[in-house]
């Protein structure tokens, strides 16, 4: 199928070639149609699947139209609540990409920076509006926004909401929305606290789902080094002697590991740059925009940044460390292999983390390839006796939580659709996953934070 047989208006298809679009992904071919009829939709989907472009789309052409509800003289029209700052300002691209040839006006709003720009752009008045929770109820709370014209709501990232404590904020919102209006709900996994919300707010809703929840991306070439802790440092700088590896996004548990990392590799004149929550959003944005412009060779990042990060044509990932919550390792691997192109992923294994591997093994079903043709590969018995050592010391199992850092604010590539594959990986491995899932484990509350 192709977008021009989607009944979509000229401005909009326009807008895809533009962007190089002309096939829709499985998402967007079953979700845009019944957008269209304005049905309510119960979305299954993780990023990178095509989602935004899913509902952005159809909602620009519902917008486009005559409105039902508006009363103000400068109505919200639409709203999309989503967790983190980095989804947020993609999810907005995404509108002013689709939207470039509509007379629509769309703004995002987030925590973390001064409200002023934000409340004289609501101002003047605006019809897509993004936002995250917690800076969305305070602008409410102000007398800066009113949620009475909306006919469109999305909630995106349903169970990252509930993970994140928000899911009180965002009851609270959509007690404010209007009775009568078409509502759109997506999220990677289906806790049974996020179907009872589901129930409460969807109206006889089309079921769209794809994927299963804790496959990984189909593309993806994977491979794990078991190493010592202290020989990290040495075998990531010995992967990077490796030309082909044109540019990687490296994942650590901590901020102060991602800190230590891109130490290690400036030492060596290899350009780093870390992402994390105790950098300004200046910061950050600063580095992905490096990143991406590939003036910045290596980008370090935690996992708070693991469903925001959206680069064109990243080829290599890089777990430096695992994570402790299998379904993390799956988003990680994720920010490759995107868009239709194959990627590799690594993940370095000492023997604390060896339990880590069994688990995240087990949620994606296969055994994932030894790379043992480097210099710092550690023999099986000392990977067993300290993954003993660990277990008896009472490491951290994998449904427990690392600590919580404050979300980064990361601006997000627009994806266009490629062709052809990716370079080989060093084992040469097929081995093949697919990106999705969400995490096992979710919090009420406890762990609260404003965005």
């Amino acid at each position: 199928m192709l977008f021009s047989e989607l009944n979509l208006i000229a401005p909009i298809l326009k807008a895809l070639e533009t962007e190089g679009y002309t096939q829709p992904t499985p998402i967007q071919e079953q979700s845009i149609p019944s957008i269209l009829q304005k049905r309510d939709l119960l979305g299954c989907a993780q990023t990178g699947t095509g989602k935004t472009a899913a509902f952005a789309i159809p909602m620009l052409q519902l917008l486009n139209q005559p409105h039902l509800n508006t009363k103000g003289p400068k109505p919200i029209k639409a709203l999309i609540l989503t967790p983190t700052r980095e989804l947020a300002i993609q999810i907005e691209e995404s509108f002013k990409a689709y939207g470039r040839n509509l007379p629509l006006k769309h703004l995002v709003i987030f925590g973390g920076v001064g409200q002023k720009s934000q409340t004289d752009a609501l101002h003047r008045g605006v019809d897509i509006l993004v936002a995250t929770p917690g800076r969305l109820l305070d602008l409410m709370n102000q007398g800066f926004v009113n949620l009475r014209d909306v006919e469109i709501f999305v909630l995106d990232e349903a169970d990252r909401m509930l993970d994140m404590g928000f899911i009180h904020d965002v009851k609270k919102i959509i007690a404010k929305l209007p009775a009568k209006r078409q509502t759109l709900f997506f999220s990677a996994t289906m806790p049974s606290e996020i179907q009872k919300l589901s129930s409460t707010i969807l109206t006889n809703p089309v079921k769209v789902e794809v994927t299963p929840v804790s496959s990984t991306a189909e593309k993806i070439q994977q491979a794990v080094y078991f190493v010592e802790k202290n020989d990290k440092k040495n075998l990531l700088i010995h992967l990077l002697k490796d030309k082909a590896i044109e540019t990687v996004l490296v994942f650590t548990r901590t901020k102060h590991g991602a800190d230590k990392v891109v130490k290690d590799l400036m030492k060596i004149n290899v350009r780093a740059e870390a992402i994390h929550g105790n950098k300004s959003q200046n910061a950050r944005q600063r580095a992905l925009s490096n990143f991406k412009a590939r003036t910045t060779r290596v980008l370090v990042a935690t996992d708070i940044a693991a469903r925001g990060i959206d680069v064109d044509e990243l080829a290599h990932v890089i777990n430096y460390e695992l994570p402790n919550i299998p379904e993390t390792y799956v988003h990680r691997i994720g920010r490759t292999g995107r868009a239709g192109l194959s990627g590799i992923a690594y993940s370095f294994c000492d023997g604390e983390e060896k339990e880590f591997l069994d688990d995240i093994e087990k949620l994606i079903g296969l055994k994932i390839p030894v790379n043992e043709d480097h210099p710092f590969a550690m023999s099986w018995q000392s990977l067993l006796s300290a993954a003993a050592e660990a277990k008896g010391k009472g490491k951290k199992k994998s449904n427990q939580r690392e600590p919580r850092e404050r979300e980064p604010n990361l601006s997000g590539a627009k994806k266009k659709p490629h062709q052809g594959g990716g370079k080989p990986n060093h084992t040469g491995s097929t081995t093949s996953a697919n990106a999705g899932g969400g995490n096992r484990r979710f919090g009420t509350g406890s762990s609260r934070r404003r965005d």
